[in-house]
């Protein structure tokens, strides 16, 4: 099993200078801009996307093509693209953005055309400050070449883009949190509707959100065409996909690959198997917010529709994997804090319900759990999300708080024994 290099083939080639402008063009760049304005209308690039089947790389998976389908008719639109990378166990927009940037802002001049949008913004994790330089150089390079700004390419049509770093919340990786953020707001989520950002996004105005890999993805897309992208992949799965891999493998790091292997096929070929030859305990398909799958379950496929049929989600990409050593119990509990601190505080039910779960994790894994506390897990879980189903019921207004449940339900669910080894046992009173 090989990788397939769409997106990080130009890197590769050129790993010492894969960020510059020149290099970039050497290799084909921005031929599928110039095409477009050339041979295209915004409707064809539309119809392109669509019969590609791009599926969202953020972690929703929604149709791209269908997306850019939805945003409303106004003279004013925005283009945003969420580069707010925080997703623990998440690291593959970061290569995209510091290796090779040209990508990505040529996959924003052909959206923007598609959508008859004139201003674009890249929003970046405020802890990503060589990607974010990297992105800034780029874009002034290309304002340079007449790629951005005025008439671009002698078309007529201008396009400003504007890079905006953020200030570390993880919240505002959530679409609308990262909108308010832009406006100079609060980083917190809005209510859905009306504000449902194809309609009522950044200044109010219809706004196109998309993740820095699905836009990337795009000038090969133009360039090949949709019917050929949909060649690789699965149906409803189609393309390549950076996966980023962590935990206990002997080979972490990102891999480009054509999604439908298993995942234990891609941990034994790209991550060289599990450190010491140890066996894998549980892994996580889709970064932190997703739930868990045990070793017994390495055989699913990694598409969109397999692993939302066993009970999780692709999501951002992140497979992070355990080992048979591994406490679970301080796993969630690490989970579970991160999700806590980051929560804005909006919704009482998150805000109070991810500290408390937090606290009795801590109290379990200490040593220092009451016989109740399974119970009260579970209760306050079920507060946050009622039911605790998957996808999840909410009681708050974005998927933080549910995200914050999925490792306690996956550990509940598989691996309860060990959750109720660190209990003290329950005192039975005249034998009953």
């Amino acid at each position: 099993m090989k990788e397939t290099l769409l997106l990080t083939k130009h890197m590769r080639e050129n790993p010492e200078n894969s960020h510059l402008i020149d290099v970039y063009e050497k290799n084909n760049g921005y031929s599928a801009a110039r095409k477009v304005f050339k041979e295209n209308n915004p409707g064809d690039v539309i119809e392109e996307i669509k019969t590609s089947n791009i599926r969202g790389r953020g972690g929703a998976g929604f149709p791209t093509g269908v997306k850019w389908g939805f945003l409303a008719e106004d003279e004013e639109r925005y283009l945003v693209i969420n580069a707010d990378e925080s997703e623990p166990g998440t690291f593959k927009d970061r290569i995209l953005l510091e290796r090779d940037p040209h990508q990505l802002i040529e996959g924003i001049i052909v959206t923007s055309f598609a959508s008859n949008i004139s201003k674009a913004f890249i929003y970046i994790r405020g802890e990503y400050a060589k990607p974010a330089r990297r992105v800034q150089d780029a874009v002034e390079q290309a304002y340079e070449k007449g790629y951005l700004g005025k008439n671009i390419f002698d078309s007529g049509k201008d396009l400003d883009v504007v890079v905006h770093l953020g200030a570390g919340a993880y919240i505002c990786g959530e679409e609308t949190a990262l909108l308010n953020s832009l406006e100079g707001r609060r980083g917190e989520p809005r209510l859905k509707p009306p504000y449902f950002p194809a309609v009522k996004g950044l200044y109010n105005k219809p706004t196109l959100v998309n993740n820095v890999e699905t836009i990337s993805s795009v000038p090969w897309i133009i360039n090949n065409s949709g019917k050929d992208y949909a060649k690789l992949g699965v149906e409803g799965s189609t393309g390549t996909r950076i996966f980023s891999l962590s935990g206990h493998v002997n080979t972490p790091g990102n891999f480009e690959i054509e999604m439908g292997c298993s995942f234990g096929e891609f941990i034994d070929n790209f991550g060289n198997g599990i450190k010491e030859n140890k066996s894998v305990k549980a892994y996580i398909p889709g970064g932190a917010s997703a739930p868990w799958f045990t070793g017994e379950q390495l055989d699913i496929k990694m598409t969109i529709d397999d692993v939302a049929n066993a009970g999780s989600m692709l999501g951002s990409g992140a497979v992070v994997v355990m080992d048979e050593d591994t406490n679970l119990v301080l796993a969630a509990k690490s989970i579970v804090s991160f999700f806590a601190h980051e929560s804005c505080g909006q919704c009482t039910p998150c805000r109070e319900g991810t500290t408390w779960l937090e606290m009795i994790l801590e109290r379990i894994a200490s040593g220092r759990g009451r016989t109740s506390d399974i119970d009260l897990l579970l209760d306050v879980c079920d507060n946050i999300s009622p039911g605790l189903a998957w996808p999840p019921q909410m009681t708050t207004i974005c998927p933080l708080g549910p995200s914050a449940v999925s490792p306690i339900t996956s550990l509940m669910g598989s691996f309860r024994e060990e959750v109720e080894s660190l209990l003290p046992k329950k005192v039975l009173i005249n034998n009953e």
